[in-house]
């Protein structure tokens, strides 16, 4: 590879390239370990703080709303910064979030700690993107966003059965521990290997709000926003219904967070070989495979030999992101940023929805494996999106065909 140069900023060695891409991926591990360990802690959790298994589902999703709420809020607000020093911020920010989780003396100041600890979560990924396709040759630009997104893939793999192991260990704190220090690693390497001046040209702020506010972006962010729910309505509730359906002891939790690791890595590639393949038209495949997979899992649920296989096909489930971020480029025009950071936005809005109405199903008596038929039931709602957001898009060609 040759070196990176850029006409505002200073010229990179390979080497350097490759250690920011690595301290950009370490960011994304931390932040998804973060993101999904109360999942494989839920029961100790509710142990500790003295309340039910589906109230600490709402910790999950009082996470996700902060991520809703801080990636275009924050991606508008930190435009005056330069790229390295909001990168710096939105970590610092995650780790203070993280050590205030860690320390929180009741479920409400945990509610809390976790809403304020998922504000940098959706704008940190769209930066390090943005810095990652800056450093990096052309035609190689590609290939370095995904692996700062690695790092998010291998903590589904190795950072959440860990800091799940931890929790279990030591007590559900120490894992959030584990990321304040993972977090503050991150701001340290950051710090020294990623150099001043490496801003790109930034598009005109009315610009870029002009842009994001068509239809087709909205539409393709409410296909994330409603039909990614189902996965996380299962994953939200995997580590009891491991215990209380499948039948096995708390020690089974970190292989099925496993799976679900292995499940998600082969959906990031799988999703971007899809949507090479079929474009836009991925969408309604990866949401009937998921629809078929939700309705099988209140059967698999039952046994400890067909729990893990599912549990790795809902894991799959996460083609859709790598499907809807490639759609995005494609109609997001000059809001390249503030598309990249909503994304997560609206997946997250998912991860707040999914854990919401699993809990409701849960509490109103319908049992922990009832998350399938409901997570199957926002899958049809993606697909009823897609299906409106296909039908503009006809209507906009048809549109253009006939002033050509």
């Amino acid at each position: 590879m040759s070196p990176a140069s850029s006409s505002s900023g200073p010229v990179l060695t390979p080497r350097q390239v490759v250690l920011i891409l690595f301290a950009l991926a370490m960011g994304g591990f931390a932040i998804g370990t973060s993101e999904f360990v109360v999942m494989g802690l839920i029961s100790d959790i509710a142990r500790s703080l003295g309340v039910t298994e589906p109230q600490v589902g709402h910790v999950i999703s009082a996470y996700a709303l902060g991520v809703v709420v801080g990636a275009p809020l924050l991606a508008i607000l930190g435009n005056r910064l330069s790229r390295r020093s909001l990168l710096l911020c939105l970590m610092g920010f995650y780790a203070v979030g993280n050590l205030a989780s860690a320390l929180a003396p009741g479920y409400v100041p945990l509610m809390l700690a976790r809403f304020v600890a998922g504000l940098p979560h959706g704008a940190y990924f769209g930066i390090a993107a943005l810095v990652a396709a800056r450093i990096s040759p052309p035609e190689q630009r590609g290939l370095a966003v995904g692996r700062v997104m690695l790092g998010l893939s291998i903590a589904l793999l190795v950072g959440n059965p860990l800091a799940t192991w931890l929790g279990q260990a030591f007590g559900w704190r120490w894992a959030f521990g584990l990321v304040t220090l993972l977090a503050l690693a991150t701001v340290t390497m950051t710090m020294r290997v990623l150099p001043r001046g490496m801003n790109a040209p930034r598009p005109d702020a009315l610009r870029e709000l002009r842009d994001f506010n068509r239809k087709p972006v909205w539409l393709a962010l409410g296909i994330g926003a409603i039909g990614f729910a189902g996965m996380f309505c299962v994953f939200s509730y995997l580590a009891p219904t491991l215990v209380h359906v499948t039948g096995v002891r708390e020690s089974f939790v970190p292989f099925g967070l496993i799976a679900f690791g292995i499940g998600g890595i082969l959906g990031t590639l799988g999703g971007g070989w899809l949507f090479d393949r079929f474009g836009f038209r991925a969408v309604p495949r990866v949401l009937l495979w998921s629809i078929a997979v939700l309705l099988v899992w209140p059967l698999a649920a039952k046994s400890p030999w067909t729990v893990l296989p599912t549990v790795l096909a809902v894991g799959t489930m996460g083609a859709l992101a790598t499907v809807l971020q490639a759609h995005l480029m494609d109609v997001a025009r000059e809001a390249q940023t503030l598309a990249a950071a909503s994304n997560h936005s609206a997946f997250n809005f998912a991860n707040a929805l999914g854990p919401w109405l699993g809990g409701m199903a849960i509490t109103a008596g319908y049992g922990w494996t009832s998350t399938g038929i409901v997570g199957a039931a926002t899958a049809v709602g993606g697909l009823l999106i897609y299906a409106w957001a296909r039908a503009d898009l006809r209507r906009g060609e048809a549109a253009a065909d006939e002033m050509a």
